[in-house]
């Protein structure tokens, strides 16, 4: 199968160029397998059950087993999927299905399409879950006709890998030796798979209609900065592309800091962690600190709450690495959503992304935000780092004020997350009651285009190039220019080394990201001047669309 143009399009992730064949991801469980397993001869309904909780069972140790071998994006993303795999709602609606009378397959994938209908009415971030619950779909299945997991097959040469989507489990063990590049047709610029793309480094875009229609072994080129995905290039030519596009990341790679502007205007870059691991491994590289330590990522295999000690050492074991000057944000607990923690969520929400999450858990719980603070402030003191806190999900200056008061009487410095656009057109009187801004542009992207990240038909909202979501990172930046206090910038967006030029043009104080995006971004600000940046945050703040912005910047710095 081919399609009838030249080209095909969707949002750029991770910029690059990658020329190959196109290698297909086996999705799904061979139906005659499927077909032969029948209903597996069981006794009984119990049977059957103990026969899913073996082979959900091993697809949770699977993940698991990902994770721990895993760092940063990739790591917390598979240990959210054993979570998932072992969810005791999703063993009650197998169950319920196999006393109906059901065979095992199809008591599996009817609770699986129970739950993805249930996500996808919730919209927001669960909605991002629909494809880890198919995927674990499969693996269960698969376990339990007898069949190898289905996933990413090993290429025989270097490839360009192309799904309908990737879950965690297929991307986090890809090697980037033999998949070059990523492309799916569906999800957005914040979905798993992007995340995982900037981890690895290379070229990646989403969101490609009709990219599934290509037949294997198609010969194409990705274009990670323009979002292309051309047909029918000349290999030599294409060869040559490759080789200039991989002899400048390997030369942005290199850098070393310290990171600065070419005419001499000193930025903070700075690392997204999740534990101890993740924060001593971004360390060593060319990094001030950390912007986004998610604390929450810590606790999400746990039923009971820590003690204030027993977070204390959590805490000490990412703030120590950085006891050298250095300092370090901590986000309070981020849970709710697509990040349910036992101790701390609510259950039965109708659509959580807009509900009980973040600062908004301790409304009902005041001793949950009260024992964490001490816990961060046990960790601040046994350590000596400075040690900045900030509250994720706040909505109004009194949310923001009553934060920072219990903060303060901790001895720590208080700010609070930008993610709900009410924030970023308060941010000046945010400001007045907090020490610095954090703008989350996940988050803020999907509340201000109201668009599911994970919805293919609206990946073109879900991109942080939005003239509206630009317009608010820059009212916020504004806001703190005049107050004289720090504004950072600490979601996906600040590992994008095209758009990090504009955000620095805007006023932006920090950009904090994935550790392997430091060199790349920081090497791309060092070839600019402030004038330049502040010409592309002009170019990019008066472009009509996301992908007009991008080549109105790319113009700006001659690319």
């Amino acid at each position: 199968m081919t399609t009838p143009t030249g080209s095909l399009s969707g949002t750029p992730v991770v910029p690059g160029v990658a020329a190959g064949p196109v290698l297909h991801v086996r999705g799904e469980v061979s139906p005659d397998a499927i077909a032969r397993f029948g209903d597996g001869d069981f006794a009984d309904a119990d049977a059957a059950l103990a026969a899913y909780d073996d082979a959900a069972g091993a697809v949770a140790d699977t993940f698991t087993s990902k994770a721990a071998s895993a760092q940063g994006a990739a790591a917390e993303v598979l240990t959210a999927s054993a979570g998932l795999a072992r969810d005791k709602g999703l063993r009650g609606a197998v169950n319920k299905n196999l006393q109906a009378g059901q065979g095992p397959v199809a008591a599996v994938q009817g609770a699986v399409d129970q739950f993805v209908t249930i996500f996808t009415t919730m919209g927001g971030l669960m909605a991002e879950r629909v494809t880890d619950l198919r995927d674990i779909e499969r693996r269960v299945v698969a376990h339990l006709v007898g069949e190898p997991a289905p996933g990413v097959p090993t290429p025989s040469e270097p490839s360009i890998l192309v799904a309908e989507d990737l879950a965690p489990s297929d991307t986090s063990g890809l090697d980037p030796a033999l998949v070059t590049a990523l492309v799916t047709e569906r999800g957005g610029a914040t979905s798993h798979t992007a995340i995982i793309a900037r981890q690895l480094g290379i070229p990646c875009v989403v969101g490609a209609a009709g990219i599934m229609e290509l037949a294997s072994g198609t010969f194409v080129v990705v274009d990670g900065e323009t979002g292309t995905i051309e047909l029918g290039a000349d290999p030599d030519e294409a060869r040559s592309r490759v080789e200039e596009s991989r002899r400048l990341r390997e030369e942005l790679a290199s850098w070393t800091g310290p990171a600065a502007t070419l005419d001499g205007l000193p930025l903070k870059l700075l690392a997204n962690v999740a534990d101890g691991s993740s924060a001593e491994s971004a360390g060593v590289e060319p990094v001030q600190g950390v912007g986004l330590f998610r604390t929450e990522l810590c606790f999400l295999d746990q039923k009971n709450e820590p003690t204030v000690e027993e977070q204390a050492d959590i805490y000490s074991a990412v703030l120590a690495p950085y006891a050298d000057g250095r300092y370090v944000v901590v986000r309070t607990l981020d849970a709710g959503s697509d990040k349910p923690i036992a101790f701390a969520t609510h259950e039965g929400e109708e659509n959580p992304a807009l509900g009980v999450r973040g600062l908004r858990l301790s409304f009902d719980n005041p001793g949950l935000m009260d024992r964490q603070l001490d816990g961060i402030a046990a960790a601040a003191k046994s350590t000596g780092t400075e040690t900045w806190v900030m509250a994720p999900m706040v909505a109004t200056v009194a949310e923001a004020t009553d934060f920072a008061e219990k903060v303060r009487a901790r001895g720590l410095k208080p700010g609070v997350m930008v993610e709900i656009p009410s924030a970023a057109l308060l941010a000046h009187r945010m400001l007045e009651v907090v020490d610095f801004l954090s703008i989350g542009t996940n988050d803020l992207t999907q509340y201000t285009m109201a668009a599911d990240r994970m919805a293919t038909d609206l990946a073109h909202l879900t991109d942080p190039w939005q003239p509206a979501v630009l317009q608010l990172i820059a009212i916020t930046a504004h806001a703190g220019k005049e107050a004289g206090k720090p504004v950072g910038v600490c979601g996906e967006a600040a590992a994008d080394p095209l758009l990090a030029t504009a955000l620095i043009g805007m006023g932006i104080s920090s950009l904090s990201m994935a550790a392997r995006a430091v060199r790349p971004v920081g090497a791309q600000l060092s070839r600019v001047s402030l004038e330049t940046c502040e010409a592309a945050a002009e170019a990019a703040l008066g472009a009509p669309d996301p992908m007009a912005a991008r080549a109105a910047v790319r113009e700006v710095l001659g690319h």
